[in-house]
């Protein structure tokens, strides 16, 4: 079976539009507050569903050798607009505090940043730990888009939502040290 050379590429792309459209029915959402969930969940899932498109894109690039120096830059940055929607429309509605949202954004944007100025000499990919990062990022987020409270009530929801955004805290931290001191050793032996 053959699929088109750039699917993996429409796929990525069709994140960013995605993560405007979930972060508007996040804030609309809260907005209406805690008697009318309808947007709340629908943000969640268009989240999710996003969120999970990282996997099937990098999936068909790699199962079918169509990897590109596009995909390698656009499909992170494509992410970060995902996460970084989640993370801002949280701490908009007050469900998350602002000083965890601007710690991993500046890890974010500024690796990100970094990733453009670096374009015309090389393309970073996106290294193991930053994967795994991202997939925290997108479980932790995903948790606590979802309105679970009024399935399982607030104290397990609320207590498996903090633990798994430090996790998120600390796997953005670390990785971010990660890719700095991969850069400069990779500059060194340059």
């Amino acid at each position: 079976m053959s699929i088109p050379h750039q699917l993996p590429n429409a796929i990525t792309i069709a994140r960013i539009p995605l993560a405007v459209v979930f972060f508007v029915l996040l804030v609309l959402g809260g907005a209406f507050g805690a008697d009318d969930l309808t947007m709340r969940w629908i943000a969640a899932v268009l989240f999710i569903v996003a969120i999970s498109t990282d996997w099937v894109d990098g999936y068909l690039a790699r199962r079918y050798d169509i990897v590109s120096d596009f995909g390698k830059l656009w499909d992170p940055i494509a992410d970060k607009l995902l996460t970084g929607a989640g993370f801002i429309g949280l701490a908009l509605l007050a469900e998350w505090p602002w000083w965890v949202v601007i710690i991993i954004l500046v890890r974010e944007w500024g690796i990100t940043v970094h990733r453009f100025i670096v374009a015309s000499e090389h393309i970073v990919a996106a290294a193991w730990l930053g994967k795994v990062k991202t997939v925290i990022q997108g479980v932790a987020l995903g948790w606590c888009l979802l309105p679970l409270h009024t399935v399982i009530g607030m104290a397990p929801w609320a207590g498996i939502g903090v633990v798994l955004m430090y996790a998120a805290l600390l796997l953005t931290v670390v990785s971010g040290i990660d890719y700095v001191v991969s850069q400069v050793r990779g500059s060194r032996s340059r």
